[in-house]
């Protein structure tokens, strides 16, 4: 029988807008668009890699919940508010996926709000750290 599991953080924006933070359905997991908001104070660091650190601690939690990692994650998506930042946000992302390498789409949209520098969503199996990996470089 197909498990879900929906992890809320008590974030006033899920409940007003009534979603989870994490939906696991069996292996596969599904981490909303995170921001860079610290769960204790709500307060929101104003360097864009401060806030992206804090968004990592923000889905490692998340993942943590339901047994997985990082290292499950298969799948990113990066929302970077500011083009500018965009070398250096990645350049962060890199050294967290490093090894992990999943599929990763970068934008620039506008975010809901100018106080978010950067914002990540992903999608993890659970398992997938112990799995077998065989990469295909199709480079000539």
């Amino acid at each position: 029988m197909t498990k879900i599991v929906k992890v809320k953080t008590g974030s006033k924006l899920e409940e007003i807008s009534s979603y989870s933070r994490l939906v696991s359905v069996d292996n596969w997991i599904f981490v909303s668009n995170t921001a860079g908001r610290t769960p204790e104070t709500k307060e929101i660091p104003d360097d864009v890699l401060e806030q992206t650190h804090q968004v990592f601690s923000n889905v490692e939690a998340a993942l943590k919940a339901v047994g997985s990692s990082l290292a499950d994650v298969v799948m990113s998506r990066v929302f970077i508010q500011n083009p500018a930042d965009t070398e250096a946000v990645m350049t962060l992302i890199g050294e967290k996926f490093r090894g992990i390498d999943p599929a990763t789409t970068v934008t620039c949209p506008p975010l809901g709000s100018t106080i978010y520098k950067m914002e990540l969503e992903v999608t993890a199996f659970r398992g997938a750290s112990n799995a077998e990996v065989e990469i295909i470089n199709t480079a000539k």
